[in-house]
């Protein structure tokens, strides 16, 4: 029997469509204003990288550098893409659209980058839910010159692409039948990845 496609789960991608879904997925979290914040991230990279490590008790399996390879690629051209698009069309955009939330989420990744600077706020923002989404537009709108953020999206796209892939790899290859207890792991680190969110909102 058959199951329906979830596109919001990253188990549920992975199992569709294997590496491609990671390429796909971090193309769209990272630049989609629209769609990227529905879209997985961390829940779809990380266990990618699991699912490298245990193929031979678990399907699908996935090959090492076809996921390290994809993840590079996805959040880099997204992030880019983002960018332009935040550049030349964000402003009119945001004049067109009435929604409530989409405001709100640039506003928080102005206050970012207004706080870090953009070379910090555009490398830490890639470890950041939401943030991650929103940085390369609202870059592209405030006119952080394209040198520059370029630079500094590949550095923090390949940071935080690379990394979360190898560390679900590490797992996958240390902690025997990890495998099992993807949601459970995958919930510690996107709660790990949020304590930025809550330390604003604390301090708020």
């Amino acid at each position: 029997m058959t199951t329906a496609l979830n596109p919001m789960s990253g188990s549920s991608l992975l199992g569709e469509f294997g590496a491609l879904a990671v390429l796909l997925g971090t193309f769209a979290e990272s630049g989609l204003l629209v769609v990227g914040f529905f879209l997985p991230g961390d829940t779809l990279i990380f266990p990618a990288g699991i699912l490298c490590a245990t193929g031979t008790r678990t399907d699908p399996h996935l090959v090492l550098w076809q996921v390290l390879l994809c993840a590079a690629i996805g959040s880099i051209a997204g992030a880019q893409a983002g960018y332009l698009f935040g550049r030349h069309g964000g402003n009119a955009f945001l004049a067109r659209t009435s929604r409530p939330r989409v405001h709100a989420v640039v506003s928080r990744g102005e206050r970012w980058l207004d706080r870090y600077g953009a070379r910090r706020a555009i490398v830490i923002g890639r470890f950041v839910p939401l943030v991650r989404t929103v940085i390369s537009p609202v870059a592209g709108v405030l006119g952080v010159p394209a040198r520059t953020f370029t630079l500094w999206q590949i550095v923090g796209g390949l940071a935080w692409s690379q990394s979360l892939v190898l560390l679900g790899y590490w797992l996958g290859t240390r902690v025997p039948n990890v495998d099992k207890y993807l949601l459970p792991t995958v919930a510690v680190v996107v709660l790990v990845s949020c304590l930025p969110l809550l330390g604003q909102l604390r301090r708020r």
